[in-house]
């Protein structure tokens, strides 16, 4: 595997692996496994029509990462490469080459925020399902899986919303995510039909004074906790017959994916999950792709 002279002079990958050698006292392996994977990364920089590391950003760096994962590299060898991409980077700075470094929060595969099952959207409809009219709950059961799985929220998200933050009009509900940062989340048909029937046929008769303006009451009349909110969830995954660990944050997963798998912008994805950086909403990406792959593999003549 080699570049062309004149990139490899651009990306100072010579001078690179002599301070390997010389002056980090570095194994010939490991000045072998460097260079390989150095140029590797080189390689798919120029193919995108960067010539110069000091143009190269962390977005960059984390596709190039992503590649690998693609292109079905191991951990061990994604996670070596992101070491060489680290070391590489200090020698750039010390050189003067670039003026601040890209790679600095890169993470390794042993890293990367592991996902819990996602639900398929078969799962997710019997879920729904397995809330039967029979339930003394029902209508408010409903109305918080369906604003559970409709709007991509959090746990505490689900507990904290407040009457007054339904915009169901407009098709949207305010949350207030972490640290209390505002956002309006957009909510379906299905959605705002079970909250508006929870609204109307059940949640009067559950306010006793003590609900505190909270959307989703216990029997007690009392907003409805964190721990309330699991065992309603894991009653109705019982019920349905599905067989994953689902979470509240599961059904936020699910939401997510979904959305990618439907073709959604990732920015769009980022807005309604509330997520600051963008980088956080791309751990979906994985699970697109997985998705993608699964597909392929099943309905390719040649998968």
């Amino acid at each position: 595997m080699t570049v062309p002279e004149g990139d490899a002079r651009a990306f100072l990958v010579e001078r690179f692996q002599e301070f390997l050698a010389l002056e980090d006292g570095a194994s010939a392996l490991t000045i072998d496994a460097y260079g390989s994977d150095l140029t590797r990364l080189v390689q798919w920089c120029v193919g995108r029509g960067i010539t110069d590391p000091a143009v190269i950003t962390s977005a960059d760096l984390r596709e190039f990462v992503y590649a690998l994962k693609d292109l079905s590299r191991s951990p061990a060898t994604i996670r070596r490469s992101v070491s060489a991409i680290h070391t590489w980077f200090a020698f750039l700075l010390a050189e003067g080459a670039v003026r601040a470094d890209p790679s600095e929060r890169l993470e390794t595969p042993k890293r990367w925020r592991t996902l819990p099952d996602v639900l398929s959207v078969d799962e997710v409809s019997r879920l729904l399902s397995a809330v039967s009219i029979d339930e003394p709950l029902v209508f408010r059961d409903r109305a918080m899986l369906e604003l559970a799985y409709g709007a991509g929220l959090r746990v505490s998200e689900w507990i904290g919303i407040e009457v007054k933050d339904l915009l169901l009009e407009d098709h949207v509900i305010r949350v207030f995510g972490k640290g209390s940062k505002e956002r309006l989340v957009p909510i379906g048909r299905t959605a705002i039909g079970a909250v508006g029937l929870y609204l109307r046929e059940l949640r009067p008769r559950l306010e006793k004074g003590e609900g505190k303006g909270k959307l989703f009451l216990n029997a007690r009349g009392r907003s409805l906790s964190r721990m309330g909110a699991w065992q309603i969830l894991r009653k109705y995954v019982a019920l349905s017959g599905i067989e994953k660990h689902v979470s509240p944050h599961t059904l936020r997963h699910s939401f997510a994916t979904h959305l990618l798998e439907g073709g959604a912008d990732l920015r769009a994805v980022q807005e309604m999950l509330g997520h600051a950086d963008i980088s956080t909403t791309q751990i979906y990406t994985h699970v697109d792709r997985e998705y993608l792959r699964s597909v392929h593999k099943q309905f390719h003549p040649r998968g």
